[in-house]
């Protein structure tokens, strides 16, 4: 049978299936053995649609990894009968993008036409992006970039204008369990070709089991193609029969692999839903969104720095204690480590969720630095300034100060905000928690300044 993936002219035929991963061996040949995508591949979906009538122009797949972005690519190249060329961010160049480009404008000018492949799109800079635009432009290539980063962030308007972003979903656990179940009993690419010629067990999966591995994996295919291929390597046959269980893989596994990149995309959705189930008062979410990003990796300081903007930020005044909460997590974790130092990290959050909110004190801020950027920077008002000279004191310098410790009120009718800025009143307490307090104080500090009638 033909390939369905044709390869660059010279290229080495891909390698018979002894020695191929389950994953690679699995891989589906056509666009209905594509797990999940549905959004994409239904029959009547736009991106089908256009794969059936060969009407496919240059785009970008963005999705987390092990979802199908390269095998998507091959099928459409097999489905379309084009050239298909794959090329890696990671190990080329400019020189490389050229030559590449050069072999795929000769073969357009023979009447072939080319998919050049990209993985990790995204890792190219600007230079080497716009070195695409041309072979783009003129039809010479169909670029599929695949990238796990927010093409927005991450590559050049010019690129993004000419090709089409489709966004691939991470699979199911339902989904996953269809590919493993598959996988198991595909007698030719399955997991019986994993073993020597002749020497395949009859392999039989546990019903829980491939659930289990879906949930291990994430969404990714392949690491739970990989999971499964070395649980059943690592299993001991008996009476040449194999069955797989959940015990098997708890034996085999220590921990769950998250999806989780400090320096991506996912790090800051993981921090926008910790902040955000803190402002909601969710503890419970909280907690959770703060283990996936301790788990995955993430830099516990970086996380108690978030958490002391917070007490600031979402809390501030109506509950003081929030800011010495955060802070002494953070000292905490800076002298116990982790994972120790996760615990002191969940009583801030748990503190912080449960505290009243106020975002009054943030408010306030943001009023001064409009005014900071938008009026004249007016000098200090005489009155605010020292004089330890003689001449600042002839100046004016200090004159019509009036020192709060020497009035019965303690508060002085002195006005000390600029001449343009003068009677702007900037925070204004909300009431919740300790800022009720704050209000009341507030009003108790303007009668005190009214001079008596």
């Amino acid at each position: 049978m033909a390939s369905l993936f044709p390869e660059p002219p010279g290229a080495e035929p891909r390698p018979a299936m002894p020695g191929r991963p389950l994953a690679d061996r699995m891989r589906p040949r056509d666009l209905d053995e594509i797990a999940g995508q549905r959004h994409l591949l239904a029959p009547d979906r736009p991106l089908r649609r256009q794969i059936e009538r060969d009407e496919i122009s240059s785009m970008i797949f963005w999705g987390p990894p092990g979802v199908g972005k390269t095998t998507l690519a091959r099928v459409i190249a097999g489905r379309t009968r084009r050239r298909f060329v794959p090329f890696s961010a990671v190990t080329s160049g400019i020189r490389e993008i050229r030559e590449v480009m050069a072999g795929a404008e000769r073969a357009w000018e023979a009447g072939e036409r080319t998919i050049l492949f990209v993985d990790e799109i995204h890792r190219f800079n600007k230079a080497q992006q716009d070195a695409f635009l041309p072979y783009v432009e003129k039809g010479a290539i169909t670029l599929i970039g695949a990238t796990t980063e927010n093409p927005s962030f991450e590559l050049n308007s010019a690129l993004l204008s000419r090709a089409r972003v489709w966004v691939l979903r991470a699979l199911e656990a339902e989904e996953i369990a269809a590919v493993l179940a598959r996988a198991a009993a595909d007698a030719e690419r399955g997991l019986a070709a994993s073993f020597p010629p002749g020497a395949a067990p009859n392999i039989e999966l546990a019903p829980e089991l491939a659930p289990r591995i879906a949930v291990f994996a994430n969404g990714d295919a392949r690491v739970a193609l990989g999971t499964l291929e070395a649980l059943a390597l690592s299993a001991t046959p008996r009476d040449g029969r194999l069955r797989l269980g959940p015990d098997d893989l708890d034996a085999a596994l220590e921990r769950k692999t998250l999806l989780y990149d400090a320096g991506g995309e996912e790090h800051f959705n993981l921090i926008s839903a910790l902040h955000k189930s803190l402002r909601n008062s969710d503890a419970d979410a909280a907690l959770y969104w703060l283990a996936r990003m301790l788990e995955g990796g993430e830099d516990p300081l970086y996380v108690a720095r978030r958490l002391v903007r917070f007490a600031s930020e979402d809390v501030g005044i109506a509950d003081p204690r929030a800011l010495e909460q955060a802070l002494a997590a953070r000292d905490a974790v800076h002298f116990i480590g982790m994972p120790e130092g996760a615990l002191a990290l969940a009583q801030a959050c748990v503190y912080l969720a449960l505290a009243p909110k106020s975002n009054a004190l943030y408010a306030a801020y943001g009023r001064v630095l409009q005014d900071v950027e938008q009026t004249m920077a007016q000098p200090v008002p005489l009155h605010l300034r020292n004089a330890p000279t003689a001449l600042m004191r002839g100046l004016g310098y200090g004159r019509g100060y009036q020192y709060a410790h020497e009035l019965e009120a303690k508060v002085a009718d002195m006005e000390c905000l600029p001449e343009n800025l003068r009677g702007r009143r900037y925070y204004q307490p909300s009431g919740e928690g300790w800022e009720a307090r704050a209000r009341e104080r507030l009003a108790e500090i303007a009668r005190r300044k009214r001079p008596p009638e």
